[in-house]
């Protein structure tokens, strides 16, 4: 048994997400219903796996944080892998991304959300809660940037999931802890980097958010992700993270920039046998930014109601329009488009030290990881930009 073998599986069964436990079975999400499968997986292996997967250079700052985010191509999917410490030692869970390049129209989406991104500056967020589908939201929208005008991109992600084969666009991918030290430190930077359009993976602290406000008031297209589970929560939660006392500036900010608010959660389609993606669109009208300068976001959804002529979905409404679509786009259905053909082979890039989780000068001798027994017990994919962890798995089967 190996991690490439558990993931094919998981694919194979229509898995969006694989959970891997110490003493525990494999579990699997299909279609949002999670369900065990196997026999339980011992913990040597699972410590083996997560050497291997992390790599001899990083596993120190693992072995400190007790986490580690990134993502991979296994058996020819796309991951994005949290390996962590339990109580029975080391587990992952693994969320398996589509297989094809995310797109409006592939991702049954709703074609009003292609106009978002023709907008030059400004912030539009995706919100939804956790696998209801931003990551994949948030790609198409840069995709159709993509495939259709000229600008520069940068994208700050933690870790990437989607990898961009520019087309009309150039295209920058930054990974928080393999290419820059952290979310603060990559808007900073972007700043001086000439973008016409920036990518924000998710919106974790004030400071990121503060940034983040900034590049859009700053003739910037911004898009970035938030936890929530209606657009008013979505901006309510934004300006609740700051201190009480900016609170009210920090609002004004986010009339003055907002462009639209996406919250979308995923709905099982009997028919289709398929999630789809159910949407609420917020747009910045006047009636809007007025209710969120003033901090009165219970009163957006009034507005959001009657303003379909301005291009706004409640859920209802959305869901309405859904149940009277015929034309979907099903998984395998059509051929994949020029932009998913295998990139051709790029040098490898040069190997740069990793940045430390903290300012302590780095400890050879490294502890171990305590599992709750000591049971004992092809070939994964590096994308060419992966370089900082090319020995991953070069000897299949070490011990």
């Amino acid at each position: 048994m190996d991690l490439e073998s558990l993931v094919a599986f998981a694919a194979s069964n229509g898995a969006s997400d694989l959970h891997l436990e110490s003493a525990l079975p494999a579990a699997l999400r299909v279609r949002g219903t999670l369900r065990t499968t196997g026999e339980a997986l011992p913990p040597k292996l699972l410590l083996e796996f997560a050497r291997r997967v992390i790599g001899e250079d990083q596993w120190p700052h693992f072995l400190e944080r007790r986490s580690w985010d990134l993502s991979r191509t296994i058996h020819g999917v796309r991951c994005r892998i949290n390996v962590l410490q339990t109580s029975r030692g080391i587990g992952f869970a693994i969320r398996l991304l589509s297989a094809f390049q995310a797109t409006v129209e592939k991702l049954n989406l709703h074609p009003d959300l292609k106009k978002l991104v023709s907008h030059s500056h400004g912030l539009i967020l995706v919100s939804g809660p956790t696998g209801s589908g931003k990551s994949s939201t948030l790609a198409a929208l840069i995709q159709e940037i993509n495939l259709t005008d000229c600008r520069h991109i940068v994208t700050i992600e933690s870790p990437i999931e989607y990898m961009f084969r520019p087309r009309k666009s150039y295209i920058r991918q930054r990974e928080v802890g393999r290419d820059t030290p952290s979310f603060e430190q990559a808007l900073l930077d972007a700043l001086r980097e000439d973008p016409d359009v920036l990518m924000v993976g998710e919106m974790r602290d004030p400071e990121t958010m503060r940034l983040t406000l900034g590049a859009s008031e700053t003739g910037h297209l911004v898009l970035a992700t938030v936890h929530s589970s209606t657009c008013a929560e979505a901006l309510q939660r934004v300006v609740s993270a700051f201190p009480a006392e900016i609170q009210s500036s920090v609002a004004a900010q986010v009339a003055d920039s907002l462009v639209a608010v996406v919250t979308q959660r995923l709905r099982f389609r009997q028919d289709l046998n398929m999630r789809i993606p159910e949407c609420e669109i917020l747009m910045a009208t006047h009636a809007v930014k007025n209710f969120i300068r003033n901090r009165d976001f219970f009163k957006i959804a009034s507005p959001l109601e009657t303003g379909a002529e301005h291009g706004m979905w409640s859920f209802q409404r959305y869901r309405t329009w859904l149940d009277s679509r015929t034309n979907w786009s099903l998984p395998g259905q059509t051929p994949e488009p020029p932009e998913s053909e295998p990139e051709e082979a790029a040098p490898s890039p040069a190997v740069l030290p990793a940045f430390p989780l903290s300012g302590k000068p780095e400890k050879k001798p490294s502890p171990t990881i305590a599992t709750s027994d000591s049971r004992p017990s092809g070939r994964i994919e590096i994308e060419p930009v992966e370089g900082e962890f090319g020995k991953i798995l070069k000897r299949p089967g070490e011990q």
